[in-house]
């Protein structure tokens, strides 16, 4: 141990100087702030998004096309999942509750079950849509189709 490898102890010490504590501390008067202008008083935040009064990116960026506020966004589930499902655990009934509960779908979820891969297994499928493909499907395989 030498004298010019004396540190502090870690968190002993404040770094920087306090601000706004009077014209001797060297930080008083504005207290880092500048002169006058928005960023120099209180209670100021800049907007998301602000670049100094150009024309945002937000703004410049061309618009097209059109996004419906009605929208329904659905879960998709495919057969071939509904196959691996079956099974899995052996049951002849797909629910919503078993759906959630094998981590295909979230609690809130809208389920369409689409026509992807093969379904051999005989199923009573309860779910909120069908395509036209999956439906087929389920029924030619014997199975049921259930819409909520």
């Amino acid at each position: 141990m030498r004298l010019n490898t004396l540190k502090p102890a870690k968190g002993s010490v404040k770094s920087g100087k306090r601000i706004g504590r009077g014209q001797g501390s060297g930080r008083g008067g504005t207290s880092t702030r500048g002169h006058k202008g928005a960023k120099s008083r209180s209670g100021y935040s800049q907007k998301l998004g602000f670049e100094g009064g150009q024309m945002p990116l937000q703004r410049r960026v061309p618009k097209f096309g059109f996004t419906s506020p009605n929208r329904v966004e659905t879960k998709p589930v495919n057969l071939d999942d509904l196959q691996s499902l079956a099974e899995k655990t052996n049951a002849s009934e797909i629910t919503l509750e078993l759906l959630r509960e094998n981590g295909l779908v979230g609690k809130n979820d809208v389920v369409k079950v689409l026509g992807r891969g093969e379904l051999k297994a005989k199923l009573k499928v309860t779910a909120h849509l069908f395509s036209k493909t999956a439906k087929e499907a389920i029924e030619k395989s014997g199975g049921e189709v259930v819409t909520l």
